[in-house]
């Protein structure tokens, strides 16, 4: 709920707690029990922001937050609202919402490019051996030395392929490159 721009998170007996909206470009942190109201203050500040006109993206893992997409039951609340002193019109509505998918199903696909991830990442997410990794950095010098980028794990497979089939060039060029490696990142 918004009071003068501000937006209200609770009240005890006579104090009224807000959040500032002008300060939610800082670091922040929810914490405490189960029961405690983490869930429902991170609503309530989500649906506020909403209504200022201002996105928010929330990593919602367990999906708790999901059912903002459709109008809450005012019922379940009224002892809230009543205990907060909100006797004023309250209304119960529906935000917006756009659910994220790493794979695509069953929401907005999410894409991370290869090349913004860097062969460092790459490395410890593929659990490479220190060979590897150096194969690894080698692929993606060679594709940036020719202007290419690797943005998916085709392009990726593209240019291990090409590395590989020219290894006798980049080891002259950068190191050691061995088919061995070559095949265990692909694979």
């Amino acid at each position: 709920m918004i009071k003068n721009q501000k937006i209200l998170l609770g009240k005890a007996e006579e104090t009224e707690v807000y959040l500032d909206p002008k300060q939610m470009n800082r670091h922040g942190f929810i914490a405490g029990a189960s029961g405690t109201g983490k869930t429902v203050t991170l609503k309530v500040i989500a649906e506020s922001l909403s209504e200022l006109g201002v996105p928010t993206v929330i990593a919602d893992v367990k999906g708790d937050l999901s059912g903002m997409i459709v109008p809450g039951d005012k019922s379940q609340i009224q002892a809230r609202l009543d205990s907060m002193g909100i006797t004023e019109e309250f209304e119960c509505r529906k935000y917006p919402v756009h659910f994220f998918d790493l794979y695509g199903t069953n929401g907005h696909p999410v894409r991370a490019m290869m090349e913004e991830m860097g062969p460092e990442l790459l490395s410890r997410i593929m659990s490479l051996t220190d060979a590897q990794q150096g194969n690894l950095n080698i692929i993606f010098k060679a594709a940036q030395d020719m202007n290419l980028n690797i943005i998916d794990l085709k392009d990726l497979q593209a240019m291990c392929e090409y590395v590989g089939q020219h290894a006798a060039d980049y080891t002259v060029k950068y190191g050691n490159v061995t088919k061995q490696s070559i095949g265990a990142i692909q694979r």
